[in-house]
């Protein structure tokens, strides 16, 4: 008995294993991992109630074997990995069948997978993952069911099509709007309402939501378009469950935009690939509440997907 406590206080106290990943080569003139260092940062950077790092990150772009699978991904299942930050920044060729196989065996493992994409078809390689895949709306593939929604929102950036909510610049933040009920993904205990307000904005956020017959997700939070002032989804959130076949699924993540989690999004002086040329801001910078907010919600993403609410 006490050395079955023991060895319960010992996964208690290790410290959760995340992995950060691509679905691309490392190009340096893209969206390869080293644009997310600041979440890496940031990650690393948290300690438990002991003083001990809360986690341990690991982040990496897509590498290809011989046969087109990446070596982790396709072999997830049987890694010491407790969560993976997915982020599709793919024309639709990121992640290979096996991989896509190691991902889901994954999830069924009671484990944590978060996935971000982008506007119009940016990332469309999630499509294939059950459930967490049709939360993804793109323009050529799993459209949003809602068809007034297959329409150009910003009109500035003219090469891309719809989804392409405008949120704001890079470099700015976006004012959220909580859903009922409110998700545990966007508390702040530092807020006088105890709720997250800002998200890192985008001139071009693609398009969640819960998919048909799904029971077991919720919208947590929506956008506003500073274009057209129209309401669109941020994130979608799957709590963890058991399905008809008895597989246990981890908790997962559907976000509209890989944007929120990337250095230029937090800081634009960081910079960004060349074929990035719209306007700047600033205010993710000069307000302090608002990069606030958004490490809280990292922090809280963290803990959620590891199946924890609080530390």
């Amino acid at each position: 008995m006490a050395y079955a406590k023991s060895q319960a206080l010992r996964r208690v106290m290790r410290p959760i294993q995340v992995l950060l990943q691509t679905t691309i080569p490392t190009v340096t003139d893209d969206w390869n991992i080293a644009r997310f260092s600041l979440l890496h940062q940031y990650l690393a950077s948290l300690k438990n109630t002991e003083g001990q790092p809360l986690c341990v990150v690991i982040a990496r772009d897509r590498e290809a074997d011989s046969l087109g699978n990446d070596p982790v991904l396709s072999t997830l299942d049987q890694t010491e990995f407790d969560q993976v930050w997915l982020f599709a920044v793919d024309v639709g060729d990121g992640l290979s069948p096996a991989d896509l196989a190691g991902l889901t065996q994954f999830r069924e493992q009671g484990k944590g997978i978060l996935t971000a994409r982008d506007h119009m078809d940016l990332g469309c390689s999630l499509c294939a993952l059950p459930d967490l895949g049709a939360a993804h709306f793109f323009h050529s593939h799993n459209p949003d069911p809602d068809t007034s929604r297959h329409r150009i929102d910003d009109p500035y950036t003219t090469y891309i099509s719809w989804p392409n909510y405008h949120s704001g610049r890079n470099g700015d933040f976006q004012e959220i709007l909580p859903q009922e009920p409110f998700h545990p993904l966007l508390v702040n205990p530092e807020r006088s309402d105890g709720m997250i307000h800002y998200f890192p904005a985008h001139p071009h956020e693609g398009a969640v939501g819960v998919p048909t017959g799904e029971t077991q997700a919720q919208v947590i939070a929506q956008g506003t378009s500073l274009v057209t002032g129209r309401k669109f989804n941020l994130a979608v959130a799957f709590e963890r469950h058991t399905t008809k076949t008895g597989q246990v699924l981890g908790r997962g993540v559907a976000a509209s935009t890989f944007h929120h989690f990337c250095d230029y999004n937090w800081d634009a002086k960081q910079g960004a690939p060349s074929f990035v040329d719209e306007p700047v801001g600033e205010t993710m910078q000069t307000e302090p509440t608002a990069l606030q907010d958004t490490h809280r919600y990292m922090r809280n993403l963290l803990l959620w997907l590891a199946g924890q609410e609080h530390d």
